[in-house]
């Protein structure tokens, strides 16, 4: 019987070879194709979240590491083994699925004992253990029929880990569990993983898990991976006009490029702080976060901004979007997040004018040829 263990962090595997590489798979059906030349390599002990869109391909690429699929080129080699033709069975991994995938007319223990091996006792010391491990140690002898959502999901992991796998495959394991147990069991889940250390790969389309389980995001746009980085980064630093579109919240504004370091913003001269590269009169779209633009209480606050007159004002939870309209910025339409503290010292109302400016250190330039996603 092999025991829990505790396995090397992602730092101490980010010099060793990769535990689970994707080197150049490509898959279609008909005439689509579904993944592109993928390559893809994740470290021992990893949590990677393929996020994406619905039809991106994350789901497919999942299958092909799992067997379900084979892939039309490319290989997928697991632990130095080239796994790329070999039945599921023969792979090494555990699976957890959106639905559960319970037997059920096998009570919690039999469902988590189900591919485990040798003797009986050994058996129930690794169901105890289980259990254990995921909080539920007193409903072993209850059926999938008598458990909550959250309890389900918590046994078909315990099912998955059962039998030690090198690597853990997670379809969409919270999608069909409400927001409160949702939030709670990702933090389960991922606590329970770094406990492991088993390397882990997770589909979703939930920004939120994605930015808050992982070591690392791969968003997925078009069967081709579009960004593949620390939840930081992706948020951060989006490498693509998609990735900053479709991760989290913006504002795109068009200008023009000037010479330099410069920018064009309606009337608004604007010194970035890079060079963005584009010749002198070329159209150009800024991004920039909601929470980096930047109210004041007064004129004096700042020579660099502009009177913006309050839309919409909209509570979300702990913070409050701002929506405005900035005449000198072109017309623009914008979005600023705003605390609640912020909101009263501001004593922001609709239709109320405030000066507003960006911060610069976090605005980023991407070329205009095509209009960016959602715009």
């Amino acid at each position: 019987m092999t025991a829990l263990h505790v396995a090397s962090t992602p730092a101490d595997a980010a010099s060793a070879a990769p535990h689970l590489l994707l080197d150049g798979v490509s898959k279609r059906f008909g005439r689509h194709a579904v993944l592109s030349e993928l390559t893809l390599s994740v470290n021992k002990g990893e949590f990677v979240c393929l996020l994406g869109p619905s039809g991106c391909g994350k789901t497919t690429l999942l299958r092909q590491i799992a067997g379900l699929d084979a892939p039309d080129a490319g290989r997928i080699l697991l632990n130095g083994r080239d796994i790329t033709r070999l039945p599921p069975a023969a792979r090494d991994y555990g699976m957890v699925f959106q639905s559960y995938a319970l037997f059920p007319n096998l009570d919690v223990a039999g469902n988590i004992a189900y591919g485990l091996g040798g003797r009986r006792a050994d058996k129930q010391r690794r169901v105890s253990e289980l259990l254990a491990l995921i909080g539920l140690d007193d409903i072993a002898e209850k059926y999938p029929a008598q458990l909550s959502g959250g309890q389900q999901q918590r046994v078909a992991l315990a099912r998955a880990l059962a039998v030690s796998p090198s690597l853990l495959l997670l379809d969409e394991p919270l999608s069909a569990l409400d927001a409160r147990v949702r939030e709670h069991l990702r933090r389960e889940i991922r606590a329970l993983q770094q406990k492991l250390g088993v390397t882990t790969i997770m589909v979703t389309h939930d920004q939120e898990e994605a930015l808050t389980m992982a070591d690392r995001v791969v968003v997925m746009h078009g069967g081709r991976i579009e960004q593949c980085a620390s939840p930081h980064t992706v948020y951060r630093e989006p490498a693509s006009r998609f990735v900053a579109s479709f991760v989290g919240q913006g504002n795109w504004l068009a200008g023009r490029a000037l010479g330099g370091q410069q920018a064009q913003l309606g009337e608004r001269v604007l010194t970035l702080a890079q060079s963005h590269g584009l010749a002198n009169g070329q159209p150009l779209s800024l991004f920039i976060r909601p929470e980096d633009l930047i109210l004041h209480a007064g004129w004096s606050a700042s020579r660099d901004a502009d009177l913006a007159e309050v839309r919409k004002l909209e509570l979300l939870g702990p913070i409050y979007r701002v929506g405005l309209h900035v005449p000198a910025w072109g017309g623009a339409e914008v979005q600023a997040d705003l605390t609640h503290a912020q909101l009263a010292e501001l004593e922001l109302t609709p239709q109320r004018r405030v000066p507003l400016s960006l911060n610069l250190a976090r605005l980023q330039v991407f070329a205009a040829e095509v209009a960016p996603c959602g715009a």
